[in-house]
């Protein structure tokens, strides 16, 4: 029997058995450290390599997979750690080169063997759903904290998103020829001096989707580099959904059912709408540091939101960066990824500074619903009307804000209240932490069941979803539904 005082030691299950030493220590040597990681990381996917496919692993076999994993995984955040500069520098030609964020994970692949997984293992996991992956994509997430998480590569790093996309470029002359270019799953038109840009994703509420992320960076690159527009405006188009037909959605925040899939990627969604379209939004393009360019060599312009039925996950996050934002009276905001199991953006660090910290943890922590009705909602929204009066109050706003000095005003304001340091080292932070949420095994047991094609998280299933009492669930497909 314990006696008073003695304190319990909790037992320890024994780690499982698998065919990898210890993980040899970083001897501050930059080619020998990269030797050595290459080849523990080699031994550690022969390992893998020789097990069954993921989904037909027995509980030993998990668990030897996941000890193999962990320790390979912890030698190369201590590999990143020690030779991050030494990192950036390889990838980058010594800082002088500017690769995305896709690039320079395809570099990392071919320059540092055994950091991120290679091309031949990201398109095999490709082929998998999201339940049945390896989680090769924790290792991208491990080389992007790393680098986010230096002020001379994270900020280089952050610069080369806030690059105008080659994409855009090559629509340019185009859109300022015809004022209009239509990308898929966004519309842009400028009209009366304004850029408006409709979210076209109307089969599952504008949920958000690689596709989605990618033309929306197009389209705001395209609106912030054509003179003639003076401001922007986002706004969801009309629904086809038959429980919403006929009325605009803003969005249902990310496609659950593209999650399922194994479609929804770490590097070109999860980390690029945060450091691409949304942070473009928040800074503008930057552009060569040259005389021309002086005093300023970032381009940015206002932004309004009109807000119909409801913004949810995403679509709220993307809400924190407008400048103004109009609300129809109808409509609810709320930020679900909690109860999804991954992290909502940059949320965590945007919503407190609005709503205060009560408030914010009831938003992202217990999934609270804000209804524009509400007095918390003037939080989030600048103003609320009737649901036809939205288009026109995101004009006349639009309008007010496209004079001389708002730019520079808000400039200002964002240099205050979010300096890029700060987002920096959270979005260091957070890269790691997504990455790890993706392949959370509460995550995987929910894309795994809930989320499937045939079940009622379908994005394409009869919308049987939505909050109990209220009358007004979205899409069950989406983070609207859950």
């Amino acid at each position: 029997m314990a006696t008073a005082g003695t304190v319990h030691t909790p037992s320890v299950s024994p780690e499982p058995a698998h065919p990898l030493p210890e993980p040899p220590e970083m001897t501050g040597g930059f080619a020998a450290d990269a030797s050595a990681l290459a080849d523990y990381a080699a031994r550690a996917d022969a390992f893998i390599d020789a097990l069954p496919p993921a989904p037909e692993r027995d509980e030993a076999q998990r668990a030897a997979a996941a000890a193999t994993h962990r320790p390979t995984r912890w030698l190369r955040s201590r590999f990143m750690a020690a030779h991050t500069e030494q990192v950036h520098d390889l990838l980058t030609d010594g800082g002088g080169d500017r690769p995305r964020i896709d690039v320079l994970a395809d570099r990392a692949a071919t320059e540092l063997p055994g950091m991120v997984p290679t091309r031949d293992q990201l398109a095999a996991e490709l082929t998998r759903i999201q339940a049945h992956k390896e989680g090769r994509e924790i290792d991208q997430a491990i080389l992007f904290a790393g680098l986010l998480g230096s002020a001379r590569a994270g900020t280089h790093l952050m610069e080369s998103m806030l690059r105008p996309t080659s994409r855009a470029l090559s629509l340019l002359d185009a859109f300022r020829r015809t004022g209009t270019a239509d990308l898929g799953s966004v519309l842009i038109e400028r009209i009366a001096g304004i850029a408006h840009l409709e979210i076209r994703n109307p089969h599952c509420l504008n949920a958000e989707d690689n596709k989605l992320t990618e033309d929306l960076e197009t389209a705001v690159d395209l609106a912030l580099l054509d003179d003639d527009c003076h401001a922007g405006i986002l706004r969801g188009t009309v629904m086809t959904h038959p429980r919403y037909a006929g009325r605009r959605v803003f969005s249902a925040g990310i496609n659950l059912k593209h999650l399922h899939r194994g479609q929804i990627s770490y590097v070109d969604f999860l980390l690029r709408r945060e450091i691409g379209f949304i942070h473009k939004i928040k800074r503008g393009l930057l552009l060569d540091d040259t005389p021309r360019n002086w005093p300023h060599h970032t381009l940015e312009k206002p932004w309004v939101a009109a807000v119909d039925t409801f913004a949810i996950g995403g679509g709220m996050q993307i809400l924190l960066v407008i400048d103004h934002v109009v609300a129809d009276s109808d409509a609810f905001f709320s930020l679900p990824a909690a109860q999804e199991g991954i992290v909502p953006g940059v949320s965590n660090l945007r919503l407190t500074r609005q709503t205060g910290a009560r408030t914010a943890r009831q938003i992202i922590l217990s999934g609270r619903r804000i209804r524009a009705t509400e007095p918390d909602a003037r939080l989030i929204c600048d103003e609320t009307v009737h649901s036809g009066d939205v288009g026109t109050a995101a004009e006349r706003a639009a309008g007010q804000l496209a004079g001389p000095a708002v730019v520079a005003n808000r400039r200002m304001l964002d240099l205050a209240e979010e300096p890029q340091d700060r987002f920096r080292a959270y979005l260091s932070s957070f890269a790691l932490a997504q990455g790890l949420r993706l392949y959370s095994a509460d995550v995987l047991a929910k894309v795994g069941a809930a989320w499937s094609d045939d079940s009622s998280g379908s994005a394409g299933a009869s919308d049987s979803g939505g909050t109990p009492g209220t009358g007004d669930g979205p899409h069950p497909g989406t983070e609207a539904g859950r």
